[in-house]
């Protein structure tokens, strides 16, 4: 049997590749080149995976877990930025900071795109470009269709989303990502069938996004495997005391991790995550997949080998629960491709050709 992976050319439009980074210009590693390479490898193994074209979902499912006014803004805001100033890619030269409003509110939105934009972006390296918004309107529909899959036969399904989405909260964005993907197929599913759904993140980034959403929540769990916030982005939020809130309590478990973690020191924290979600007892996964624990990925510093992906792919199956895949990071580009496939094999256990 086949693993669908839904797939939209939507992305290309979403070309950027400089930023700015602790005030020097620097390589922004969220490129066309990592879904290609992605698309690429798996293709050529028409024997285990078949290519899918997602199905439209309009902005119901967005509307349904985002700010509307942080969507209304990412619909229009490079078309109206062109009007003050054209370029192709724009980011904030200001932002809200909470001391600024302190004892005064959230702050006002100004009217102004170029003032606007520094009012739901969080930091500087996720620019906004011409096809930015509907590549990350068929990021959410390719995770929507992948879900929609799992929810309809209960066999694994994987979503080339791109950009990613897992940093994105309710009303903000930042972090590369713009929607979040991975929220908004976990709210689908747990607003539409009544059930218990985990999200289960292994991105080296903590997914800060997803955290936010589902804090209060008693039907979504978040568990996340990632790097130290101490030292690794987004550094202010993904602590282990980060444990839920209000009927949500209980249902966060954040799993930071030292540097430098094998394969063997990565399973043993991810049998400890797992044993969470057996507790929890969802009807559905959904794993955000960071690749991005690779050894030589130049944004982290773990040491999982590509057959470690096989590994967690292989240890996620053992739960025996209906499990949607959803690509978040991953920045070796000459290994990216390789790396999803060993995690793919293991979940679905495959025959690697």
């Amino acid at each position: 049997m086949t693993t669908p992976v839904f797939y939209s050319p939507a992305h290309l439009g979403h070309n950027p590749t400089m930023i700015n980074e602790w005030g020097e210009p620097a390589l922004l590693f969220e490129q066309i080149i990592r879904a290609e390479n992605i698309l690429e490898t798996l293709t050529a193994a028409p024997d285990r995976y078949a290519i899918t074209a997602p199905t439209p979902w309009g902005r119901g499912p967005i509307d349904a877990v985002h700010d509307p006014g942080l969507i209304n803004f990412l619909e229009r805001a490079w078309r109206e930025f062109q009007d003050f100033r054209p370029q192709t890619s724009i980011v904030p030269d200001s932002m809200l900071h909470p001391a600024v409003v302190e004892g005064i509110g959230r702050g006002t939105v100004s009217s102004a795109v170029w003032a606007e934009i520094g009012y739901w972006c969080f930091e500087a390296m996720t620019p906004l470009m011409e096809g930015t918004y509907a590549a990350a309107c068929a990021a959410v529909e390719v995770a929507l269709s992948a879900t929609a899959h799992v929810l309809d036969t209960g066999a694994a399904a994987y979503g080339l989303c791109r950009p990613p989405g897992h940093h994105a909260p309710r009303a903000g964005y930042g972090g590369y990502c713009y929607f979040n993907n991975a929220a908004i197929a976990a709210h689908h599913v747990a607003s539409t069938t009544g059930s218990r759904v985990t999200v289960l993140d292994v991105d080296y980034h903590h997914g800060n996004g997803t955290q936010q959403i589902f804090y209060e929540r008693d039907d979504v769990q978040f568990v996340s495997l990632h790097a130290d916030p101490n030292r690794a982005y987004p550094y202010v939020i993904g602590y282990a005391d980060e444990t839920g809130a209000g009927r949500g309590r209980g249902h966060n478990l954040n799993i930071p991790l030292p540097a430098g973690i094998d394969d063997d020191a990565y399973g043993s924290a991810l049998a400890r995550a797992l044993d969470a979600v057996v507790t929890f007892d969802p009807t559905m996964v959904i794993v955000s997949l960071g690749v991005d624990t690779f050894y030589d990925d130049p944004l982290g510093d773990f040491m999982v080998t590509t057959a470690g992906f096989a590994r967690q792919g292989s240890a996620i199956q053992e739960l025996g629960r209906p499990t949607v895949v959803l690509q978040e990071g991953g920045y070796a580009w000459d290994k990216i491709g390789a790396n999803v496939d060993a995690f793919l094999t293991g979940l679905t256990g495959a025959t690697a050709g």
